[in-house]
């Protein structure tokens, strides 16, 4: 098997970035992941436009790239790219193995699929625990404001009036 395709699934996640509120891949990355020059996958996407809609790979814009390339420590000098990179949503990953009809291709995006899908379990049970602290929290502040309410109450009880009070009960002798 090829070395490439034995990268544990921590390796190909590490690949997967968030931009514009999406997991992307970059060009640069799945071609190596291919083992196909960058500008030869670029070159196909062009070629089948039609197959790569916005939502599936967009190119990145300066402010984007620069934020990508800071993340990864990419060189920023001479011998690196000219222009920013496109990048590919998950959709746009699983359309690439149809244009790039190599059985590594089928395999690399088999691996990355499934990266996909372990992520998105993970970002779902995220969602899920974060539904349910809110739901605790929203819980707790009803008992707080409860709480403090009691406790506003019982001070109240436990303050003095100001001013004498009249004496209830049996008085003996004068005090009538």
């Amino acid at each position: 098997m090829d070395k490439e395709l034995m990268l544990p699934d921590e390796a190909i996640a590490a690949r997967i970035h968030w931009v514009r509120g999406q997991k992307v891949m970059v060009d640069a990355d799945l071609a190596k992941l291919y083992n196909v020059p960058t500008k030869r996958l670029n070159e196909q996407v062009k070629r089948n436009p039609d197959r790569f809609p916005e939502d599936f790979m967009f190119v990145l814009n300066e402010t984007e790239w620069q934020a990508l390339r800071s993340q990864n420590a990419t060189s920023m000098g001479r011998g690196g790219r000219r222009y920013p990179p496109m990048v590919f949503t998950e959709h746009g990953v699983l359309m690439l193995s149809s244009i790039l009809n190599s059985e590594r291709a089928v395999a690399v995006n088999i691996r990355i699929m499934r990266v996909f899908v372990q992520m998105n379990r993970i970002l779902q049970n995220d969602l899920e625990l974060q539904i349910r602290l809110e739901r605790m929290e929203g819980r707790q502040e009803g008992r707080d404001e409860a709480i403090a309410h009691l406790f506003d109450t019982v001070k109240q009880l436990m303050e003095k009036p100001a001013g004498e009070r009249k004496r209830l009960g049996y008085r003996g002798g004068d005090d009538v």
